[in-house]
């Protein structure tokens, strides 16, 4: 599939750096556009951020309804049927979209890969497999849709060892979309596996907040070098 129509923002002439962001269902990269500004981030932090448009698709768990998707729900039941070819594809392009950032001349240690509620699954899909060093990974308010084969397949990469990749996961206390157990146990296989995982509870539903955005702030800053140093 070709690579899906973006939008961008750039905190400088000259970036050194990039936050692939992408949407949850049903909306578009317009989504987190006017987060960027609220980050306050220092002039240092030289960044791009790219939010792309996920495809447009219909929705079994949404009584068939096309829509911005980038993969298909069938259940919400963290052990029901996932739409594999989905996540796949859409983890390809998330790939395909880091290889352009690398090919705009950013290093991978300098892309983070971000995504909220679905586009956070495809975030965590990708990054936890993705064999190059990358700046971190920020989920938020979602889940490991295909926890039951991430284990394997990050040994066939690393042979098993869990990369030092940065993790921030957040998540509403009061969210009805995707319960806070399946944060929960989302964040607890990773740790099982040996990643450390910033973890934070917000009392909020399904949505993000204005201490979250905070969180989110301090968090790149840490990621990235101001800079480039």
């Amino acid at each position: 599939m070709p690579i899906p129509e973006t939008v961008e923002l750039e905190t400088a002439e000259e970036v050194n750096g990039s936050v692939i962001w992408l949407h949850g269902l049903g909306a578009d990269g317009h989504d987190f556009e006017p987060i960027v500004p609220q980050l306050n981030l220092a002039k240092g932090l030289k960044l791009r951020f790219v939010f792309p448009h996920a495809p447009v698709r219909p929705v079994t768990l949404n009584g068939g309804m096309a829509m911005r998707a980038w993969f298909d729900i069938f259940s919400l039941d963290r052990n029901g049927p996932v739409d594999e070819d989905g996540i796949r594809t859409s983890a390809a392009l998330l790939r395909d979209l880091i290889e352009r950032e690398h090919a705009r001349g950013v290093s991978y240690a300098n892309i983070v890969v971000a995504g909220f509620s679905q586009g956070g699954a495809i975030a965590l899909e990708l990054g936890l497999r993705f064999p190059g060093k990358l700046a971190g990974l920020l989920a938020l308010s979602t889940y490991l849709p295909q926890h039951k084969t991430l284990k394997s397949e990050i040994a066939s990469r690393d042979g098993g060892q869990a990369k030092d990749l940065p993790i921030f996961m957040a998540h509403g206390r009061a969210d009805q979309v995707l319960p806070l157990e399946l944060g929960r146990a989302s964040r607890d296989l990773l740790e099982s596996f040996g990643y450390s995982v910033e973890w934070v509870e917000y009392e909020m539903q399904h949505a993000v907040c204005a201490q979250e955005i905070a969180d989110i702030a301090r968090w790149l800053s840490a990621c990235f070098k101001p800079n480039g140093e």
